[in-house]
């Protein structure tokens, strides 16, 4: 069916071009984001009290949208922060730490503790997590100190945080900008591209690694001895052993409580949001006694306030982004006529150039990848999801693969591989330089993203 674009069409990509510019000069997109609502909705309704009601009620779509997940990070941030204060977090990783035995074990060790942290706690406090428990351990053995921040990089903000399987917090924001009612799709979708781009960029960073290793030992020694130098003690009590067991055992059971039943995207999100809270509340009167009243307030407000800081910007970005989609489109602008914006892009651009698969993955690769240089893994999200539904609906292509590619992108580049400004908290607790560690996790993560690529295009 042939698409008339009308003016309301040029202006809404005219913001969307001026978006991606601003956050490929590493600058925060909001205002552009806000005027683009602003005179999108003047033109739409004709009024100013229509304009800036569009502003609103995007924000409160979006957020509708979000609010599961920001609750259930929220809850695991603050249950994260007791677990590291009654020193239960190293209990529960000092299993592991005991496997890392030579350097070449250390790195995937110290990467699967670091992906299996970040999928239950998020990147950010897993990297204080394991930073304080097993990082020590890893040098010790061997691991130089950037190859274990490398480590963490790739396989916390790179594979834990582009996957983000139970949580589930990526794919969510993926799905609903691509217009799937839950992230099921998404995540399926992304399992032969993650395989593909952990595998190239794991096994590439490790043998260069290995290579840098063998040029200077001796350099390596001293690192190691002044690094091991600032290693800290930890007091325990039952309480911190009582949490080390119920922590991992609560959430292995709502693993297969999620695989038995089969839930998903809500479902799973509150099984996930009510144990995270009931283990928090009982541990934290277990350790404190009656002032846990107010320690639990303590902690749920931190864990909101680290869950508000990273979803506000992203909500006012999804608000435009959303007005691509139809469905959500109607909702923003109060109107049953309205129709995605990009989406119309998509079909219109079909009907005069001939576009194919090779096309299009390229396109969303690089849009999740120049949108991820404001360093925020989310950012890309709302877009590269829009951009994929507008596709879909122009030539046959699977939407779900072309969605998670631009995902895997988005949150590689601007959740903290490649970006310095991005991978700071590595960088931080490891002790290195970041525009260092950005720089050796470069070509890894540009061969993954080329290899996984390829994979997706022969897969759409």
């Amino acid at each position: 069916m042939p698409v008339t674009l009308t003016s309301v069409h040029w202006l809404f990509l005219f913001w969307v071009l001026v978006v991606i510019v601003v956050m490929a000069l590493r600058k925060d997109p909001l205002i552009p984001c806000i005027l683009g609502l602003l005179t999108v909705g003047f033109v739409v309704k004709h009024t100013i009290v229509g304009a800036v009601t569009t502003v609103y009620n995007a924000l409160i779509v979006a957020g509708n949208e979000f609010w599961g997940i920001i609750v259930v990070i929220s809850l695991i941030v603050a249950l994260s922060k007791l677990l590291s204060d009654t020193g239960s977090d190293y209990l529960v990783m000092r299993p592991a730490a005991k496997l890392m035995v030579n350097a070449d074990i250390a790195f995937w060790v110290l990467g699967f503790s670091m992906l299996f942290a970040s999928w239950f706690f998020w990147p950010s406090p897993a990297t204080a997590l394991i930073g304080a428990v097993m990082l020590p351990v890893a040098v010790r053995a061997g691991l130089p100190v950037m190859g274990a921040a490398v480590a963490m990089n790739l396989f916390g903000h790179g594979i834990g945080l582009s996957t983000d399987y139970i949580i589930q917090g990526a794919p969510t924001i993926t799905a609903k900008a691509a217009g799937f009612t839950d992230p099921g799709p998404i995540m399926s979708a992304s399992v032969p591209l993650i395989i593909t781009m952990g595998l190239v960029t794991t096994i590439t960073a490790f043998i260069m690694i290995k290579k840098d290793m063998k040029k200077n030992p001796e350099a390596l020694r001293l690192e190691r001895d002044a690094f091991l130098s600032k290693e800290v003690t930890r007091d325990l009590d039952w309480v911190s052993y009582f949490l080390a067991i119920v922590t991992p055992l609560a959430f292995l059971a709502d693993i297969i409580a999620m695989w038995v039943l089969q839930l998903r995207g809500g479902d799973a999100t509150a099984l996930l949001g009510a144990t995270a809270v009931l283990i928090l509340a009982i541990g934290t009167m277990l350790k404190f006694g009656w002032e846990g009243l107010e320690k639990t307030t303590d902690y749920i407000r931190d864990g909101f306030i680290f869950g508000i800081k990273i979803f506000a910007p992203v909500i006012i970005i999804a608000g435009f982004f959303f007005l691509g989609k139809g469905d959500l489109a109607k909702s923003i602008l109060s109107l049953d006529t309205a129709t995605g914006y990009l989406e119309d892009f998509g079909i219109a651009l079909s009907q005069v150039v001939p576009l194919n698969k090779v096309f299009v993955a390229i396109v969303n690769l690089i849009t999740g990848m120049v949108v991820g240089l404001d360093g925020s893994g989310f950012s890309p999200l709302p877009l590269v999801g829009s951009v994929a539904a507008t596709f879909s609906k122009a030539i046959a292509v699977d939407k779900a693969t072309l969605a998670a590619l631009g995902q895997i992108a988005g949150v590689w580049t601007g959740g903290g591989t490649i970006i310095p400004w991005g991978l700071i908290p590595v960088a931080a607790i490891a002790g290195v330089n970041p525009i260092e560690l950005a720089r050796r996790n470069f070509f890894p993560v540009m061969l993954g993203l080329a290899a996984t690529t390829i994979v997706a295009i022969l897969i759409m």
